[in-house]
């Protein structure tokens, strides 16, 4: 679906363009279209390559997404992916943005996306002056956009971890604590598949290796660069702390195992006591004393009794029972 087409002069707008007067006014001088898509069909991706000259490659790739983020070039365009990650109920759906980069042009493919980008147009279009770097500063535009997305994402993370941390000593809940952990380091893992290679993206672009069309705006992908960083940072303390309270949460488990172990070790050496006596009085030997006796019987239960009061007593001191 076309979200729009617009021709910008100078940094300022024109006008909305239909899609065949494209290629008319890339023909002009200081001037660059932006185009927008949203889930577009074949059909639609076969006529914007046409009017743009878009790579075959770059094309495919657009159209069957799920692409890890990267920056390739093809002569003197780029080609961008951008993942684009947005609450799902309790879980995460991840898009992708798919942005196409010429001297006089630009072109976004939003897919599995509910999240436009429209303020970014806004914002562009109320800066003038720095619109007037061309589709380079448009791309930065839209990676800023990506990248301040997921700071709202972290902070839900690490708001989810402390919960889980506040809940890491309760009795009971370790293995649901476990599950929560696992979930929550898949998330994590999801934000750090986005983060870690536009940071290479950033990077590239706004050093001195960056293509041509984005040099002018090579100190605004800086900054991007340093939000990506801060993100990562967050995101790898996550995991750190994931990865401390997973060993706390087992640790918990086997403190727990041995309190249960130790619990059957003391009945069982009380019950083995108890054995033990029966199964010397248990014995047929023909000359055996207390068989004779009229008390034997009342006073070995009594030793057994107190044989295993005092071993009972000894137990719950040394704090097994």
């Amino acid at each position: 679906m076309l979200i729009n087409c617009v021709a910008y002069e100078h940094g300022s707008r024109l006008r909305d363009l239909a899609v065949e007067e494209i290629s008319d006014f890339l023909q002009r001088p200081d001037t660059f279209v932006w185009v927008a898509l949203c889930d577009a069909s074949p059909e639609e991706m076969a006529q914007m390559q046409i009017e743009f000259g878009l790579h075959d490659l770059a094309v495919e790739d657009a159209r069957n997404g799920n692409q890890r983020p990267k920056l390739e070039e093809y002569d003197d365009a780029l080609f961008a992916v951008l993942h684009l990650i947005e609450p799902d109920g309790e879980g995460f759906s991840v898009g992708d943005l798919s942005v196409f980069v010429g001297s006089n042009y630009i072109l976004s493919v939003r897919n599995r996306s509910q999240q436009g980008f429209l303020g970014v147009r806004a914002r562009c279009e109320r800066e003038p002056h720095l619109l007037r770097q061309g589709a380079g500063f448009v791309l930065y535009a839209l990676m800023d956009a990506v990248v301040d997305r997921y700071f709202p994402i972290v902070d839900r993370l690490e708001s989810e971890l402390e919960g889980i941390e506040a809940n890491i000593f309760t009795e009971g809940a370790a293995r649901s604590n476990i599950e929560r952990l696992y979930d929550l380091k898949y998330k994590v893992m999801c934000v750090r598949h986005a983060v870690v290679p536009l940071l290479e993206v950033a990077a590239k672009l706004s050093s001195g290796r960056g293509p041509a069309c984005c040099a002018a705006s090579r100190e605004y992908f800086r900054d991007v660069y340093d939000h990506l960083l801060r993100i990562n940072a967050s995101i790898d303390s996550i995991r750190e702390t994931i990865g401390t309270a997973i060993q706390v949460n087992l640790s918990m488990v086997a403190i727990g195992d041995s309190e249960v172990s130790k619990r059957l070790a003391a009945w069982a050496g009380i019950f083995a006591v108890a054995t033990a006596f029966a199964g010397v009085w248990g014995m047929n030997f023909e000359v055996m004393p207390e068989l004779q006796w009229k008390y034997g019987y009342p006073v070995a239960l009594v030793a057994i009794g107190i044989t295993c009061f005092v071993l009972y007593r000894r137990f719950r001191r040394a704090g097994w029972l």
